[in-house]
């Protein structure tokens, strides 16, 4: 199988989220967590097409009920798709929204692709192989955090959450030029992959949220960590930290 493959599926994905008018909205548990008809009928035309390119291949997705890892997961070719990472982004014609396509092998990250369509930017990695945006190689900034903006996210469905998060970003605030906050995790790691940002932390993604970006990142030369520093689990939420190849994460140690 060729990552070109699902680069075509991910952009004909994309066409659907240019396309879409007013799309019919839905709550799902958790505050302000939306999904809209779009991200079904997206979820729904990612595992048709990716089926035809490798049949054997397990899915999962945040819609439409398939959103549980399971143990045979762990084993063969497991697809993680995101629709659209940034939901109320795409609701609110706020930019950016992503699709997000990851394929775990024996439960580790194997290829990724992450499309903006709004800005036609085609991210895409293959384990060992680096990462890749529009085609062009990428590799993350080796400036400090002093000369970097910092990205994050308020894991939002998580209100417990909330005060530790604006706790690590008040004590980051001075550390770096200035924060930013885009609503997807998934664009986040591409930013930081591609040398825009030096730093993302979230303390809640979910698997679809990170399967694909963290390879991107990684490939890239970024550090991927939860936020106590320990591997990424591959098999349901976790936090997250990611840092370009100029950020010494011991530094950060008494903010996070």
């Amino acid at each position: 199988m060729n990552i070109s493959e699902i680069i075509e599926v991910a952009k004909e994905a994309g066409e659907i989220m240019l396309s879409a008018v007013r799309p019919k909205i839905m709550e799902k548990s958790g505050h302000a967590n939306f999904c809209t008809e779009t991200d079904e009928k997206i979820q729904k035309f990612l595992i048709e097409k990716l089926q035809k390119v490798l049949s054997e291949a397990a899915f999962l997705g945040e819609e439409d009920g398939q959103d549980v890892f399971t143990e045979k997961m762990r084993s063969g070719y497991c697809f993680v798709l995101d629709p659209i990472d940034g939901t109320s982004n795409f609701i609110y014609e706020y930019r950016p929204s992503v699709i997000s396509i990851g394929l775990l092998k024996d439960g580790k990250p194997h290829m990724a692709v992450i499309y903006n369509p709004y800005d036609d930017m085609m991210f895409s990695a293959t384990a060992g192989q680096g990462a890749y945006m529009n085609g062009e190689k990428i590799m993350s900034s080796d400036s400090p955090l002093s000369d970097s903006l910092a990205v994050f996210g308020t894991a939002p469905y998580y209100t417990e959450l909330r005060d530790k998060t604006f706790d690590i970003a008040k004590k980051l605030l001075p550390r770096c030029v200035d924060l930013r906050r885009s609503g997807t995790a998934a664009w986040d790691m591409c930013c930081v992959a591609l040398g825009r940002c030096g730093l993302y932390f979230e303390l809640r993604v979910q698997l679809w949220d990170y399967a694909a970006a963290a390879l991107i990142a990684e490939e890239a030369g970024c550090k991927l960590t939860d936020i106590e520093g320990n591997p990424l689990s591959y098999s349901g939420p976790t936090s997250a930290l990611c840092v370009s190849r100029g950020v010494d994460v011991n530094a950060l140690k008494d903010i996070l």
